[in-house]
């Protein structure tokens, strides 16, 4: 479930539209706020940043806008990252509407908690609420849904979630709360968006996606070919490789300074 095998970035996006939708907005807004902070990106981050007195004074949006801001491009790297792990199947499985309504969903109760409990001069941004929405259904998958993931990925996603909470609980400047709200609300709402979901196929997204393919073996007339001296495999991945890499190195950085 969370080993990507698309053959390029753009088979990702055609396959996964919500998720890459996502991903590009992180990087668009953090971009925005990065390189223009005395313009726009100054108006984005003032309006849109999580404020509890912001909130108590009737700014609701911003219990929504602060899911979609990152300050730091190792924060928006590991979460963005994040996504291209674990979104997809979900995506997959709930369909696009359910994805999103989830993912807003767990970000949104994330915030509500961060509200109630943080005091009012807390502020605070990033998609971490909703990523912890995501493990909190996986979770329930895993606890109640036994048939819908396979043994491996369910050993994978508890193991993940561990060493993320407690990641949560040694790192400086986390929202602890937005985290484990955000995995409680995933939980309590994977009912709703679990109701008559399939088990995860990876067939299931060729099918949807490439109706045309009758899954006959044909014979490759290139496969002896010479092969270049970069695979396949990195030339047409390594966004996701850069990313990837990027994403490591900013997780490891935060907890290290």
């Amino acid at each position: 479930m969370f080993i990507r095998n698309e053959r390029s970035l753009k088979e990702f996006i055609q396959l996964y539209p919500i998720v890459s939708t996502l991903i590009i907005i992180h990087i668009v807004l953090w971009f925005v706020m990065e390189f223009f902070q005395s313009g726009i990106g100054w108006i984005v981050y003032v309006f849109g940043v999580g404020n509890n007195l912001y909130v108590a004074m009737g700014e609701y949006w911003r219990l929504v806008s602060p899911i979609f801001l990152h300050r730091e491009i190792t924060h928006m790297l590991f979460n963005s990252f994040a996504l291209v792990l674990f979104g997809p199947a979900l995506e997959l499985m709930l369909g696009k509407f359910k994805f999103i309504l989830a993912y807003l969903a767990a970000g949104i109760i994330a915030n509500i908690a961060t509200f109630l409990i943080e005091p009012l001069n807390y502020t605070h941004l990033g998609a971490s609420g909703s990523i912890y929405g995501l493990f909190g259904i996986y979770i329930f998958m895993v606890t109640f849904r036994k048939h819908l993931m396979d043994y491996g990925s369910s050993q994978m996603i508890k193991t993940i979630l561990i060493i993320g909470i407690l990641m949560s609980f040694v790192g400086a400047r986390i929202n602890i709360v937005a985290h484990l709200a955000g995995f409680a609300g995933g939980f309590a709402i994977a009912p709703l968006v679990l109701r008559n979901v399939r088990a995860f196929s990876p067939w299931r997204m060729y099918e949807r996606n490439y109706p045309d393919n009758d899954g006959e073996i044909r014979f490759n007339p290139n496969r002896w070919r010479k092969r270049r001296v970069i695979p396949d495999s990195i030339r047409k991945n390594w966004l996701w490789i850069v990313i990837g890499i990027l994403a490591v190195i900013g997780f490891f950085s935060r907890y290290i300074q």
